[in-house]
């Protein structure tokens, strides 16, 4: 092989040998660059579950999954069969109760203080008899004609007439002034109480018809017609869609440049469009949440924060469990 062959098969391994240097050297390159950080998050809706104070059984829903209802719609109706017959029970118990407190109020009735007085005629024309009686048979006494036993006998027939006639004043006066004070207030105050358990029976009533609390969008139906439902079982979930947000959940080296109040943009692949929202809030998700180790290489132990944003105007077409994509 001639010297100049050689020198050309030195120059062309040199020539290869820089080009693989060359390729390698950017294959590292573009490997090495780091993409754009892209960060998933989800759209999340405020909701309210429709439940009742009653049990009983579900006479119909005015309702289903996709309906969208205004604040006082009827949404299910709830048979209870036991509250109705509390509902008599209670409006008895109030009509008796005010009776009751009415007649405390009136005092007794004519007819009994009519007797009163009667009877109270009748003691004193004892006591006037007795009077007489025990007058005479004081004279006689005096004049010793008759022993002391008859005028002891008609002493106390005197004093007994007395104290008949006492008693009857009495009783005719508390006749005519009725019920005391205090039996007033108590008759008042039972008729206060059998009122309440009407009002709460009623209360319990109006609960047998379920109404939308606010607006929204019904997403979840439980139970069926003809099912029974207890106290606080929810009946339906209503999505308020006008209050939605995005959560992410990001580590916290990712979380440079974040700050609640700031404006950020988005993507949302379902709708192929961008819109701007602002971080409402950034807190640790706690020490259960999934987080990085990486004190094996001498740093420190990542943890996950959850940051919330909602959209800085109404995005037509968002949906609660849409992506979100934040890029950084």
């Amino acid at each position: 092989m001639s010297a100049k062959s050689q020198h050309t098969n030195i120059l062309l391994a040199i020539v290869g040998f820089a080009a693989v240097v060359i390729i390698v050297a950017l294959i590292g390159h573009l490997a090495l660059q780091r993409a754009p950080e892209e960060i998933q998050g989800e759209m999340e809706v405020e909701e309210y579950r429709v439940s009742g104070k009653v049990p009983g059984r579900i006479l119909a829903l005015m309702a289903k999954e996709g309906d969208f209802v205004h604040a006082g719609d009827t949404l299910a109706i709830i048979e209870a069969p036991e509250v109705s017959a509390k509902m008599v029970q209670a409006q008895n118990a109030a009509e008796a109760a005010a009776a009751m407190a009415q007649m405390a109020h009136n005092g007794a009735r004519k007819e009994q203080i009519q007797a009163a007085a009667q009877l109270l005629e009748q003691a004193k024309a004892g006591l006037d008899i007795a009077e007489k009686s025990y007058n005479r048979m004081k004279k006689l006494h005096d004049e010793q004609v008759i022993s002391a036993q008859k005028f002891d006998e008609a002493e106390a027939m005197y004093k007994s007439a007395q104290a008949q006639v006492k008693t009857a004043q009495s009783n005719y006066q508390m006749a005519l002034n009725g019920a005391r004070q205090e039996e007033r207030r108590a008759a008042s105050a039972a008729a206060g109480q059998a009122r309440g358990a009407v009002q709460e029976v009623q209360g319990y009533m109006r609960e047998t018809v379920q109404t939308a609390q606010m607006t929204g969008e019904v997403t979840d139906v439980y139970p069926k017609v003809g099912e029974l439902v207890g106290t606080g079982t929810p009946i339906m979930s209503i999505a308020m869609m006008e209050d939605q947000w995005a959560t992410f959940h990001i580590r916290e080296d990712q979380l440079k440049g974040l700050k609640v109040g700031q404006e950020i943009t988005v993507k949302i692949p379902a709708l192929d469009t961008e819109a701007k929202m602002k971080i409402t809030s950034m807190k640790d998700k706690g020490s259960f949440a999934v987080w990085k180790s990486t004190k094996a290489s001498g740093q420190y132990d990542q943890k996950t924060f959850e940051v919330k944003a909602r959209p800085s105007q109404a995005i037509e077409g968002i949906r609660p469990g849409m992506s979100v994509i934040l890029k950084k």
